[in-house]
């Protein structure tokens, strides 16, 4: 009996201290920086790709990107980032982030196995160190759910790296299909039942202020593109003054309809909710995404194409 206590102890060693505030830490922020690069990667994607092809790649790369990032929020969320071991975890994922993100712009072409690979490694490690780290835990069971979607996910996501042409899009679909359903559907798995989203404990004010990083995240990429875009100009006009300042404007007054309108408010009502869970999965996990794409996209500039010789 012994023996069987000193473990469960030691479970609640990696969770967070709920007794006060909690804040977003300086290694979940170091972490973000990672995605501060893949955001500037499909930025860059989609100025090269600028049809509905192009479009619909980047919003398919996007949903994996944010999938990888909001998964692990979730993990930091109970988690405290704080400790050793799960500051090791982080960084391991930083580190495949950031190959992820560099492959980003030959996705469809040589690179496809590494963002496939690389979504994979985090989806299914993630999901393997929470099991052994949650043991004994009433989380438990819910990532050995989470682990079983992942691991179908995952192979189709390596699949669809090592496809070619539309499968490799329709396989990483796939992919990103049932690791959003999975949530909807209490990752549902025979022999393992079902997950409530009454069981997802977490602490609503920390969720909502992750998210609201990763708006900040494409918004503030959004001012690069647009003070880049003007250092191109090799001849200073009116219209390119005007473009600028409405590029900016749009810019501010998107942060502005989301920080000074909503985020407050919706941040206030998870932290009180009875049920935080749902609102993370409906109101953060499956819209903030489309919020970033919707929002940001647009107010990227097109550079301006080079002027013919003579």
């Amino acid at each position: 009996m012994s023996d069987l206590a000193e473990a469960r102890s030691a479970v609640p060693r990696l969770l967070r201290d709920r007794s006060g505030v909690q804040r977003v830490t300086n290694i979940e922020l170091f972490f973000d920086l990672v995605y501060v690069f893949a955001v500037t990667q499909l930025s860059h994607y989609l100025l090269g790709h600028s049809d509905l092809r192009g479009a619909l790649q980047a919003g398919l790369l996007l949903a994996m990107v944010w999938l990888v990032w909001a998964y692990t929020t979730w993990v930091t969320n109970w988690l405290d980032p704080e400790l050793m071991a799960v500051r090791l975890l982080l960084v391991v994922l930083m580190l495949i982030s950031l190959a992820m993100s560099a492959s980003l712009p030959r996705a469809f072409e040589d690179l496809g196995l590494w963002v496939g690979g690389a979504y994979a490694i985090q989806q299914i490690g993630r999901s393997v160190f929470m099991v052994i780290a949650l043991r004994g835990h009433p989380l438990e069971a819910n990532f050995q759910r989470i682990l079983a979607w992942c691991v179908v996910s995952s192979a189709l996501a390596v699949a669809g790296g090592l496809a070619h042409g539309n499968a490799r899009a329709l396989l990483w679909l796939g992919a990103v299909s049932v690791d959003l359903l999975g949530g909807l559907a209490g990752f549902y798995t025979p022999g393992l039942g079902r997950s409530r989203t009454s069981d997802w404990t977490i602490e609503g004010g920390h969720f909502a202020e992750r998210c609201q990083a990763f708006i900040l995240i494409a918004l503030g990429e959004s001012i690069v593109i647009i003070g880049a875009t003007l250092t191109e100009v090799k001849e200073i006009t009116a219209a390119a003054v005007a473009s600028f300042v409405v590029a900016f404007a749009g810019s501010v007054g998107l942060w502005w309809l989301y920080f000074d309108q909503s985020a407050g408010a919706a941040a206030e009502m998870i932290a009180r909710s009875d049920d935080p869970g749902r609102l993370g999965r409906s109101a953060y996990h499956l819209i903030h995404p489309v919020m970033v794409a919707g929002w940001c996209w647009p107010t990227r500039v097109r550079r301006p194409a080079p002027r013919p010789p003579g």
